[in-house]
């Protein structure tokens, strides 16, 4: 069974205290403390969570117990309780560091949503903790000399606190480069937040991004904490900025300018220490001469600018993109695939990749998927992409494509070898297209297609 949040109460007050306690102590393990330093000296020798605790009590008070906390390694999220008339003070210990504060009397609904939303942050920055900074981002494969020198600008971008937008074709990796920003950044050990605004409407990609406050809208039945809240001391990541609308952008470049922001449907000033990286495979400078993107807005971002290459301009990192590819495929999918052939990534080498990266993974976790063997040959490979070859030169390079190819007597038309593997399984099958299509592990509809580009074979009989 797990184990239950800790939750430390330090209020003067006793039944403020105890009636807590017997609220929570169900679903949390509840401690209390009737002082500031009492407080201090439980966390001392407890493992605490949350902390609820009031502002004005004898001796130390509840902002200075919030700075002295909040300094300390991987300190507990600490909410404030106080009285109406003290809010402003609750503000300012939310700068110096306090994750939220409620109100007097408390409602312990909201309190309660409250302490699960700050689990949540507190097991994001945990996890991003035991990874540590120096961790290296999975995912971010290639040797050639332009990801060589991307990579070395993606370190020395990382140290500093500046908005970087990264920019590329879709499919290219700009969401693995604003992880290694992060990992790289003296960041590391606070939330890194992402944000895909393309996939939010103008009203929830606000919301999603601000927070808003109970009852700011039909449907906001509490209060929620927004990305950018929940990214803070960390990185928040906008993918595809370039599709929010114009009064998002003027949101976001106050955010940006100040610091601070607002809740939608609040008026507490709530500020925000949050390194922005954004990506988008639109061309922004001719979005601002459209009027379809704020030009202060596209300059405050575009601080520094990482331009991921598509994979057309490195081809010399595919065969290692293949091995990596082909390894977390087979792994993921419980399959014994262990290699590539000469031939086959020589084609694969050969081809565009309008998709880019994602497209190249894809395309090799089918392969595995319906692969006939242990190794990956051309007539693996999926029809479209052999369409896209026809009538090229396949030749394939010197040596092995990849460290786990194997030898396969080369050719110099994929479509030659496609022919080839056809006539043999349809030899082999007597004729029968049914047997065939199961020897080449494809459907019997999928053989009729690719027959229909075969005049000379297609003479079978339909058995």
């Amino acid at each position: 069974m797990p184990q239950k949040p800790t939750i430390l109460v330090i209020d003067d007050e006793k039944n403020t205290r105890e009636g807590l306690r017997d609220a929570f102590d169900d679903k949390y393990n509840v401690l209390l403390a009737d002082s500031a330093e009492k407080g201090i000296a439980t966390l001392k020798a407890h493992k605490v969570d949350i902390i609820l605790t009031d502002l004005r009590m004898p001796g130390m008070d509840g902002m200075a117990f919030t700075r002295e906390v909040v300094s300390w390694q991987s300190p507990p999220l600490i909410i404030i309780l106080t009285a109406y008339g003290s809010v402003q003070t609750a503000m300012a210990a939310m700068r110096a560091g306090a994750y939220d504060y409620l109100t007097k009397p408390v409602n312990l609904d909201d309190l309660e949503m409250m302490i699960d939303r700050g689990l949540q942050v507190l097991d994001e920055r945990r996890a991003a903790d035991r990874k540590g900074a120096d961790d290296a981002p999975e995912g971010i494969i290639g040797s050639s000399p332009a990801m060589k020198a991307l990579i070395e600008e993606a370190r020395q971008v990382a140290s500093s606190r500046s908005t970087v937008l990264i920019t590329g074709e879709s499919g290219t990796g700009k969401e693995l480069f604003a992880h290694a920003l992060h990992a790289w950044s003296p960041r590391a050990r606070a939330p890194f937040v992402a944000v895909h605004c393309a996939a939010l409407n103008e009203n929830l990609l606000e919301s999603e991004l601000f927070g808003h406050e109970k009852g700011a809208y039909t449907g906001a039945d509490e209060r929620f904490i927004g990305r950018f809240e929940r990214a803070d001391r960390g990185t928040l990541f906008l993918d595809e900025i370039g599709e929010i609308s114009l009064a998002t952008q003027v949101k976001l470049l106050r955010v940006l300018e100040t610091r601070n922001l607002e809740r939608v449907g609040g008026s507490m000033t709530i500020p925000v220490d949050v390194r922005l990286v954004a990506a988008t495979n639109r061309d922004l400078k001719a979005m601002v001469h459209e009027g379809t993107f704020r030009e202060d807005l596209f300059y405050r971002l575009n601080v520094v600018n990482l331009k991921i290459p598509p994979l057309r301009e490195h081809p010399e990192d595919i065969p290692q993109l293949i091995e990596h590819f082909l390894t977390l495929a087979a792994h993921d999918n419980g399959r014994n695939v262990t290699g590539i052939t000469q031939e086959a990534a020589a084609a694969l080498n050969s081809y565009s990749w309008p998709g880019n990266i994602r497209e190249l993974r894809n395309c090799v976790e089918r392969m595995v998927v319906m692969a006939r063997g242990s190794i990956l040959t051309v007539s693996d490979i999926p029809e479209d992409i052999v369409d896209a070859l026809s009538g090229s030169s396949q030749e394939p390079q010197g040596g092995s494509a990849t460290p786990k190819a194997t030898a396969e007597p080369p050719s110099l038309d994929i479509k030659t070898n496609e022919l080839a593997t056809m006539r043999r399984a349809l030899e082999e099958a007597g004729g029968n297209r049914t047997k065939a299509a199961e020897i080449l592990g494809i459907s019997r509809r999928t053989l009729q297609r690719k027959l229909l580009k075969y005049p000379e074979l297609d003479k079978t009989p339909e058995e």
